[in-house]
């Protein structure tokens, strides 16, 4: 699967053809640099590494360093990630940019971390309505689970039980997003509708 690895930069809109204006989420996406090449004969599969975004070289280790080194990057990378099946016609060191693999009116997936919104009720987590539908009032009741098992039998919560607890911070991947505009000498690329991830946060998009 052909994708690169690119960063949120935020949302805006554009006018379609009909004049209508549509929500887009603008990601800076590549150049990205080949990192490294794998194939069924070295490692049993056909895969492509690519690296982008630049790190601090003391905060990178000696290995990935060297790493860098041999696929020509000065410096250090802080994002890798390998796209298995990649057919694009790359060897290691070479740099792939947004119009090498898109073009307007594809339909593409998108991989990212959502964001974390700490530790959430029922309410928050799970869309509970409260008690009686109500979300305000007594101050301890309206807002809490309710029962969440059985008495003597099974004498235990089933798992997957909808309680409150750590919510966001997910790895979550959105598909069938169209390409509404690439800029090639920006590096940058519209995609309609949002993504998941704060403004600057690391996303894969792949078709």
């Amino acid at each position: 699967m052909n994708g690169l690895i690119g960063k949120k930069v935020g949302m805006t809109s554009v006018f379609d053809e009909k004049g209508n204006a549509v929500g887009v989420t603008v990601v800076e996406l590549g150049p990205n640099v080949v990192t490294q090449v794998k194939t069924v004969e070295t490692d049993g599969y056909n895969a492509m590494q690519l690296a982008f975004g630049e790190a601090k070289v003391k905060k990178t280790s000696k290995a990935m360093l060297g790493h860098f080194a041999a696929a020509g990057v000065d410096g250090a990378m802080s994002q890798v990630a390998e796209f298995r099946d990649m057919t694009i016609g790359k060897t290691k060191g070479d740099t792939i940019s947004v119009a090498d693999i898109f073009n307007e009116g594809d339909k593409v997936q998108v991989m990212g971390t959502s964001k974390g919104k700490g530790f959430q009720g029922v309410m928050r987590r799970h869309g509970f309505g409260g008690v009686g539908q109500a979300t305000h009032g007594q101050h301890n009741r309206l807002r809490a689970p309710g029962s969440i098992g059985a008495s003597s039998f099974p004498s235990k919560v089933f798992k997957g039980m909808r309680m409150a607890g750590r919510m966001g911070n997910d790895t979550k991947t959105v598909k069938g997003l169209k390409v509404v505009k690439i800029f090639p000498d920006q590096n940058l690329i519209l995609l309609k509708g949002a993504l998941p991830g704060h403004n600057g946060a690391y996303v894969i998009i792949e078709k």
